[in-house]
């Protein structure tokens, strides 16, 4: 049964809807943030990994959005790309000098962000 269970899961990872991947993800992240935030005074080197998949995961996105042979509408293209450079700003401000508050942008972005790709 657990081979079976084991081979489900397998299979599952590569069938799995892609936007429903992106929204997994990026609520992936939001918790690892909101983490963080909620245990300010315990962190650790937690914060520089969390920010670290944040941003390689806004990356992959804006890379994949603004693609030529992307079909999203232009204008959906510049709003993804537009916030990405939020994201990296946000990241370096946070880098920069950290306080929990600066996390609370990021966690929005990516629940609003997954809300809607799970909606869609």
């Amino acid at each position: 049964m657990q081979n079976a269970a084991m081979a489900y899961n397998q299979t599952a990872k590569f069938t799995r809807d892609p936007r429903e991947m992106e929204s997994s993800l990026l609520i992936k992240s939001a918790s690892r943030l909101q983490g963080i935030k909620d245990n300010w005074d315990e962190q650790s080197d937690d914060a520089g990994a969390a920010l670290m998949f944040n941003r390689k995961l806004w990356t992959i996105f804006v890379t994949s959005v603004t693609r030529d042979d992307n079909p999203l509408p232009l204008e959906i293209k510049n709003n993804i790309a537009n916030l990405a450079g939020f994201i990296f700003s946000q990241t370096l401000s946070f880098q920069a000098n950290p306080a929990p508050e600066k996390l609370t942008s990021l966690i929005s972005i990516n629940r609003e962000i997954a809300a809607g790709l799970s909606s869609s």
